[in-house]
């Protein structure tokens, strides 16, 4: 996929799996049972071990049904390395252009935090497609509502306290897709996959139903 198609991806899929801090050795195990979930964007965090690594096994096993990408990036360095690994988008926690602009050189996906109109405005500029929020749960649905006035064209994506009993109130707070993090990966630390396809299927079938819903009124 290029960028385009990638960002249409999220969009349209609406949900990312958040990889954090699990283990090379299991992680084509939990990408495959994702991917089986119905759950195909998916991000592994930087500051797991062997991240680089992670990243070219995910896209090995699921890279034909699914999109793969880096998080927790912190500079031009690491955007690198993860795209060099197959990332196809970098989320980062911060607005530092550097991380950005890379991104955008390399022609992936940008997802930076920001939670400010002011941080989400010189993230925009830097070339951002999405912007991710985060602690979402801190901010509520409230805040996204409030952004559709100043900023109605900014694609933001809730991350942290996402669950399932409140996912689809961010989306109709305006939330362009969702962050999803040990809600949903409850069995990759002990290794279970079926658990993880479990949920992820619990996961699709809500947004689902939500699309659908949607198209109905």
């Amino acid at each position: 996929m290029d960028k385009q198609q990638v960002l249409e991806h999220v969009l349209e899929t609406k949900l990312v799996a958040v990889i954090r801090g699990h283990r090379p050795d299991t992680i084509g195990r939990v990408v495959e049972a994702l991917a089986d979930g119905g759950v195909t964007t998916m991000e592994i965090t930087a500051d797991s071990p062997d991240a680089a690594g992670m990243v070219r096994e995910a896209v090995e096993r699921v890279g034909d049904r699914a999109v793969v990408g880096a998080g927790t990036v912190l500079d031009g360095a690491q955007a690198d390395a993860m795209v060099d690994a197959g990332a196809q988008f970098i989320f980062s926690p911060d607005t530092w252009e550097e991380t950005i602009k890379t991104a955008v050189s390399r022609g992936v996906v940008s997802i930076p935090g920001a939670i400010t109109p002011t941080e989400i405005t010189t993230a925009l500029r830097a070339g951002a497609d999405i912007i991710k929020v985060f602690p979402a749960d801190q901010v509520g649905t409230s805040f996204f509502k409030a952004m559709q006035g100043p900023l109605p064209h900014v694609k933001l994506m809730p991350t942290g306290g996402v669950r399932l009993s409140n996912m689809t109130e961010f989306l109709d707070a305006g939330a362009c897709a969702v962050g999803l993090g040990t809600s949903l990966i409850r069995g990759a630390d002990k290794d279970d996959p079926e658990t993880i396809r479990q949920e992820a299927a619990r996961y699709r079938q809500a947004v689902d139903d939500w699309m659908k819903a949607g198209e109905i009124k």
